[in-house]
């Protein structure tokens, strides 16, 4: 019998999932990292479970502490998760602008979610270090601990993925994998994952996939930190360089606009079945610029990051895609209209 002891031993070894159509119209393959099928439904489970395994060693946390974490929501459900199953509450500090579906998972969880506006980072007000500040304060009068995650500047979330994720996508490929890309939020997945890979074979090529509204391809190209746009993705995007991306081995950087990456959402999930969120698309349009850039022939990895069940009000809203002039897939608008008919006639 294959048993696994816990909830614990079910995150990581996700699937590699190959692209059809991607890996068609560049002659390549490409292929998606399935951490959509993770326990908290996204890869953020991994940083989760090691900052939370970190902080048990160095004595931080005992049976009954408490994991505050500033976070856009996917490393909070997998701190509330992960800590349910351990023995230990969540505080959840969150964007107020974040999709409703994360937040309703957060409580479900149950988590204490804590909503603020949302600032930038240099604002003191800023959930991250509103989320620090909190932990701090609970900290001195918590009987069996309340650390800070962290997980931008804690690099046990990089290191989960030097252990687990890169080396990995190395076992599943045999070896065979030429590139690696994805999109950066705390730059722990591309900085762990590119770590991991290259300690294997330095050839293999590392590419960020930069959203609209971030500052990482300025630097990476220019060397200068510089915002331009926006996006409707979350969880992603970021303006400064975090102890997590610090020293990441980047060969090359593509700036990835929405009108790229959300029809590739759309198009993954009607023609291939893989219902993902925002930044998914982000990573399979960077891989799909990755592969075209070195040519036919070659195995290239992403991430898909999560569910798109997550982003229902905003990603498969059709009014919101307006509101932010983005296309709407035909299947997404159909009325029904033939299928009414034909149940007037079913119907007793």
């Amino acid at each position: 019998m294959t048993i696994r002891p816990s909830v614990i031993e079910a995150i990581g070894n996700t699937p590699l999932i190959k692209l059809k159509r991607a890996s068609e119209a560049t002659g390549c393959t490409i292929l998606g990292k399935a951490e959509f099928m993770n326990p908290g439904q996204s890869v953020k489970d991994r940083a989760a479970l090691f900052i939370i395994r970190d902080a048990e060693k160095k004595g931080l946390l005992k049976p009954g502490g408490v994991v505050v974490e500033g976070t856009a929501g996917n490393t909070g459900i997998g701190i509330a998760l992960v800590g349910n199953a351990l023995g230990y509450r969540s505080v959840i500090v969150i964007p107020e602008t974040q999709s409703q579906e994360k937040k309703d998972m957060l409580r479900l969880a149950g988590a204490t979610l804590v909503e603020v506006p949302a600032v930038g980072y240099v604002n003191p007000n800023n959930y991250v270090k509103v989320s620090g500040r909190l932990a701090e304060e609970l900290a001195k009068s918590e009987p069996n601990g309340a650390i800070w995650a962290n997980q931008f500047d804690n690099t046990a979330n990089r290191q989960g993925h030097i252990e687990t994720t890169g080396p990995e996508i190395w076992q599943q490929t045999e070896g065979k994998v030429d590139g690696f890309t994805c999109a950066v939020g705390t730059g722990g997945t591309l900085a762990g994952v590119a770590m991991a890979l290259k300690g294997f074979n330095p050839k293999i090529r590392i590419a960020l996939a930069d959203p609209m509204g971030a500052a990482l391809h300025s630097f990476y190209t220019t060397g200068v930190l510089k915002a331009e746009g926006s996006s409707i993705t979350e969880g992603i995007g970021q303006g400064r360089i975090t102890r997590n991306i610090e020293g990441a081995p980047i060969d090359v950087s593509f700036q990835i606009p929405d009108e790229e990456a959300i029809p590739l959402c759309f198009d993954l999930l009607e023609h291939e079945g893989l219902c993902l969120g925002g930044s998914s698309g982000i990573n399979v349009a960077g891989a799909i610029r990755l592969a075209k850039e070195m040519g036919p022939g070659h195995t290239i990895v992403t991430i898909l990051a999560d569910y798109g069940t997550r982003y229902q009000s905003k990603l498969f809203n059709p009014d919101f895609l307006r509101s932010k002039n983005l296309p709407v897939p035909e299947w997404l608008v159909r009325d029904g209209a033939a299928m009414k008919d034909v149940m007037t006639r079913v119907m007793a």
